[in-house]
C-alpha cells in the first residue's frame, strides 16, 4: 500500500493533483486546503497517502502535506456516515489542531460549517471523536489516568486532551501545552494554545 509519494508536481487540479514519481503519474485526489499548499507545478513535493479501494471506485489515492492530516482523515471517517469527500471537507476548514480543539469544545457548529456536512452528522462526529486517538491508523479509546491532585487550568486542561487526541503521549502533551502556555500568556485561546504546542513540536 502506498503510504507516501515524492515527486514532482505536473497538473494541479480542483480536487486533485498529478504528481510524477520515476516517470510514473499518481492522480492524487486532494482537499483545498492540501492544494494550496502544495509546491508549483514542476517542483518537487512530498505527499503523504491514504490509500482506499472499494467495488465501485476501485483504488483511490487520497493525499496531504502533512501526517497529522492523514491520520485525521482516517479518524473521521471512523463515524458513520462520514465518506472521504466530507472528512476532506472537515479537514478544509479545520486543520487536525483546530478539529481537536472543537471537539473538546463539543462545538458542532464549527465542524458543520464543512461542505456537506450538517448539523446531525458534525454531532455525530464530535460526539463519537471525543476521548478518541489515532495509532497506527486505527481509532483507539484513550482511558484516562488517574486526576492529578491540582486541577488543571481549563484551557491547558482541553489543550492536554486535544493533544493526546491526536495520538501524543500525556506526559508530552503536558510539557508541550506547558511551554506554548509560556510563550502565549494565561490568556491565550484553546486553538493557539493547540497550534503553538504541536509547532513547538515539530508537527
Amino acid at each position: 500500500m502506498i503510504g507516501r509519494l515524492r515527486g514532482t508536481v505536473i497538473e494541479i487540479g480542483e480536487e486533485e493533483a498529478l504528481i510524477d514519481v520515476g516517470g510514473v503519474g499518481y492522480l492524487v485526489r486532494c482537499g483545498s486546503r492540501c492544494l494550496s499548499r502544495l509546491p508549483s507545478v514542476g517542483e518537487e513535493a512530498i505527499v503523504h497517502i491514504e490509500s482506499q479501494t472499494s467495488e465501485a471506485a476501485g483504488t483511490r489515492l487520497y493525499g496531504f502535506v502533512d501526517r497529522e492530516d492523514r491520520r485525521a482523515f482516517v479518524l473521521l471517517q471512523s463515524v458513520q456516515g462520514v465518506g472521504p469527500k466530507a472528512a476532506l471537507s472537515v479537514l478544509d476548514v479545520l486543520p487536525p489542531a483546530d478539529l481537536a480543539a472543537a471537539i473538546a469544545r463539543d462545538d458542532k457548529a464549527s465542524v458543520g460549517r464543512a461542505n456537506g456536512v450538517g448539523p446531525k452528522l458534525a454531532l455525530r462526529i464530535v460526539t463519537e471523536l471525543k476521548g478518541k486517538s489515532i495509532g497506527d491508523g486505527l481509532v483507539q479509546t484513550f482511558v484516562p489516568s488517574a486526576p492529578a491532585p491540582r486541577p488543571v487550568p481549563s484551557v491547558s486542561g482541553e489543550a492536554v486532551a486535544a493533544l493526546m487526541g491526536l495520538g501524543l503521549a500525556e506526559p508530552s502533551a503536558r510539557r508541550a501545552v506547558e511551554q506554548a502556555v509560556g510563550e502565549l500568556g494565561p490568556e491565550a485561546d484553546l486553538s493557539a494554545v493547540i497550534k503553538a504546542a504541536l509547532k513547538d513540536m515539530g508537527r
